[in-house]
């Protein structure tokens, strides 16, 4: 495998040394033959990284802020995560790995309703769901590589929001397996009589009171082009498609599209789907 060494390998404990990391390129194949690649700006910065203390890098990838010009990306932190195979430093795998455990906790949905006083036992199983799929990716990539995990390098919000909506697709589809859909009871998104977030944009598609009509409505999401059937999905999920916040994941940060691309794919889906649903269906 080509590999571009930068630094100098350290097996000391603690957080002595530096960083001294090997480069590697990422081993998933496109389907022309061609490697999936990292962002330029992540490859130059993972080097400008490797001549850092490993304090240094603890203490920069500790920050919360991605306007902090110090902040370390998610897509560097996970390779500094996964280079640790080749060594036997566990104590610096722990304390990297915890890091990116506290990211991903971060950027999932709190089990707790706004009341503080009770919690939602669906996003609770979500949470518990996706964050136990990523750790199974990490324990086996200690032990053979994951190609899997080459998606989170490119990208790691937009890979780290499909696995959320993989997660709640499954759940809302078995919470409502057994459960009339006019029984709008839950509070949490995955149980309700429209699609959430997309009411505003045309309600009365997306409302529905029998599972035929959900079964039709599903299919035609399913028949959407790749771009479209993401941005619907993850609407659905409640994300919105742009925020001011800069630590706020949405449909635009996830996608690494503009919002006014999101907004024009969106448009395009909402035409399509009502022209599917138009030939008739119970509402």
């Amino acid at each position: 495998m080509k590999t571009m060494k930068v630094g100098a390998a350290h097996v000391d404990s603690g957080l002595a040394g530096k960083v001294g990391v090997t480069i590697t390129l990422l081993q998933k194949v496109k389907p022309g033959g061609e490697l999936y690649k990292r962002d330029e700006r992540i490859e130059a910065l993972l080097v400008s990284l490797a001549g850092l203390s490993r304090e240094q890098l603890i203490q920069r990838s500790e920050i919360r802020q991605r306007t902090d010009p110090l902040y370390v990306p998610s897509e560097c932190l996970l390779y500094l995560v996964r280079a640790t195979r080749a060594s036997s430093n566990e104590h610096w795998f722990e304390r990297l790995y915890r890091l990116l455990i506290e990211r991903v906790l971060r950027s999932l949905p709190k089990a707790e309703n706004p009341d503080g006083k009770s919690f939602s036992l669906s996003r609770e199983a979500v949470r518990d769901e996706v964050i136990g799929r990523f750790v199974e990716l990490l324990a086996t990539d200690r032990q053979m590589y994951v190609e899997k995990l080459d998606y989170f390098e490119i990208r790691f919000d937009g890979a780290l929001a499909s696995l959320r909506i993989d997660v709640q697709r499954k759940a809302y589809r078995e919470e409502n397996r057994l459960r009339p859909l006019e029984h709008d009871v839950e509070s949490d998104g995955f149980v309700t009589n429209e699609v959430p977030g997309l009411a505003d944009e045309s309600s009365s598609l997306f409302q529905f009171t029998d599972n035929s009509y959900q079964l039709r409505l599903d299919a035609a999401i399913d028949g959407l082009p790749l771009q479209q059937r993401r941005i619907i999905h993850m609407i659905q999920q409640g994300f919105s498609i742009d925020s001011k916040d800069p630590d706020v994941m949405t449909i635009a940060r996830a996608l690494g599209r503009s919002e006014k691309t999101i907004r024009t794919h969106r448009d395009k889906a909402l035409a399509t789907l009502r022209l599917a649903m138009s030939g008739g269906g119970h509402r």
